[in-house]
């Protein structure tokens, strides 16, 4: 059982940043792939991007691609979410999750573990 608390969340206004933060109580995170994905009000939830076992290897959608970027510390069991350039659509809750797939996955099935989200709102 792995679980994940997200961090960081807040107001900004548009073209702000903010770093949300995914603690893992595990410490063989580095066996998981990971993935942030948010949801909006009244919306599906969506994948924002995803980053290989080692961090090597990251993907993003293209909504957020150029301005988020996804990192992880496997010694810190920890994972990052770096958001720049922030836009009054970026608000949503976040979310992290793990998942044992050998790959980025972009679907939400495959994920096993799901943190709690953390609100993210920019404001016009």
């Amino acid at each position: 059982q792995v679980q994940l608390v997200e961090s960081g969340g807040g107001l900004v206004q548009a073209g702000g940043s903010l770093r949300l933060s995914c603690a893992a109580s595990t410490r063989a995170l580095r066996g998981y792939m990971l993935g942030w994905f948010r949801q909006a009000p009244g919306k599906e939830r969506e994948f924002v991007g995803g980053i290989s076992k080692s961090g090597g290897t990251t993907t993003y959608a293209d909504s957020v691609k150029g301005r988020f970027t996804i990192s992880r510390d496997n010694a810190k069991n920890t994972a990052y979410l770096q958001m720049n350039s922030l836009k009054p659509e970026d608000t949503a809750v976040y979310y992290c999750a793990a998942g044992t797939r050998l790959t980025i996955a972009t679907m939400s099935n495959d994920y096993n573990y799901w943190g709690q989200g953390t609100q993210v709102t920019v404001s016009s």
